[in-house]
């Protein structure tokens, strides 16, 4: 694989160029060594993803587990902690709620990742 054919491990761009002994992407601007390993090219991919409150990445479609009683505005009673939700979808929008799911008996509802862990 040629230096010019590189994609940037931050945001996959095929674009990246040779500048020097740097890459460099036009889309996200960041610069890194084509001689970097593996594992920096992983802790960056990681470095923006949506991670429990124990630190483990987040899918789409993953199950989780609520770890904290959350009051629901109009709702009656909290979701108790120990709900399991299913199928989550990850959100980058609604501020500070980065997770969408549907929870039994409360319907659609956005949630913090700070407050579920990975089941």
């Amino acid at each position: 694989m040629s230096e010019e054919s590189i994609p940037c491990p931050r945001c996959k761009s095929p674009y990246a160029y040779s500048n020097g002994s740097l890459m460099v992407c036009p889309e996200c601007n960041y610069e890194w060594s084509p001689e970097e390993d593996a594992t920096d090219a992983a802790a960056i991919e990681t470095a923006g993803a949506i991670k429990d409150a124990n630190g483990t990445v987040l899918q789409d479609g993953d199950t989780v587990v609520i770890i904290k009683d959350l009051p629901v505005k109009g709702a009656p009673k909290a979701i108790k902690a120990g709900t399991k939700v299913k199928n989550i979808r990850l959100t980058d929008g609604d501020g500070d709620h980065n997770i969408d799911c549907k929870i039994d008996g409360f319907g659609a509802m956005a949630l913090k990742s700070e407050f579920v862990r990975k089941a």
